[in-house]
């Protein structure tokens, strides 16, 4: 679990498993109740929700002061979008479903202050502490960390090549639902050609010396935790949410049935 003193990217490299859930919601608030306890990090997702930068900032304020790290899965390899991300005070960026080593050098570009890549430069900004950081520019490449998506079969067998084109990937997260409908099986994340493919996908970065996570139930975690993998996604805030609202209106269902 979290502790302020680490960074994702520090427990990643000692080897901790670490936990966090997808944040869908828009809410600082949820942000800031989840920030309280103890998950690693929020994975904040603006590949698939309507999320924006002003929201963004919100929830990023939410978690100053806690242990909880948040991480942006980005919607694309863009400029702009990394560079605020950046700027914002998001330290950990990823991408979703990345086939090629080629995509990684552009993240890679985007990301990092030169001479790494080309990252714009502004003073003032959150990440700066609004310019009361005068050491960030030269902190800032040391504390990015970069995961990737792996979602899709030319990805998983593209990994090895993929992580051997670039040493500033920190992380390898597969992504079960996209590849199962990529090889046929719509809907079917834990049937045993995608859980192999994940198995197989962990074992090579782990060879590789980097670690690797997964979107999982807590049924499915063993079977990873014993391939290797480390960082692990149970479930979103949107889906605690609504399995805790179900579970109270049956069991409330349940009591007034009994009394009819």
């Amino acid at each position: 679990m979290n502790t302020i003193a680490s960074s994702l990217k520090q427990k990643l490299q000692s080897g901790r498993q670490v936990v966090g859930l997808f944040c869908c919601t828009y809410s600082p608030q949820i942000s800031e109740a989840l920030g309280e306890i103890g998950l690693d990090f929020l994975l904040f997702d603006n590949e698939h929700t309507p999320n924006n930068a002003v929201n963004l900032h919100a929830q990023l304020c939410a978690l100053k002061g806690c242990g909880t790290e948040a991480v942006l899965r980005l919607p694309m390899i863009d400029e702009f979008t990394i560079k605020l991300a950046l700027d914002l005070g998001v330290r950990s960026l990823m991408l979703p479903n990345v086939k090629t080593p080629e995509e990684v050098q552009r993240l890679v570009r985007y990301a990092y202050y030169p001479p790494l890549g080309q990252r714009g430069i502004a003073g003032s900004v959150r990440a700066a502490r609004y310019g009361r950081n005068q050491q960030y520019l030269q902190e800032a490449n040391q504390q990015t960390s970069l995961i990737i998506q792996i979602e899709s079969l030319q990805g998983v067998e593209n990994l090895e090549a993929i992580l051997q084109s670039s040493s500033h990937v920190d992380a390898v997260f597969l992504g079960p639902h996209d590849l199962a409908a990529d090889i046929g099986l719509l809907g079917q994340p834990r049937h045993e050609r995608v859980v192999a493919l994940c198995v197989q996908a962990i074992q090579t970065a782990t060879r590789l010396g980097k670690a690797s996570g997964i979107l999982c139930g807590p049924p499915d975690m063993a079977v990873f935790q014993e391939a290797g993998a480390r960082m692990f996604v149970p479930g979103s805030d949107m889906g605690v949410l609504l399995n805790s609202a179900v579970q109270l209106l049956q069991r409330f269902e349940e009591l007034a049935n009994k009394r009819r």
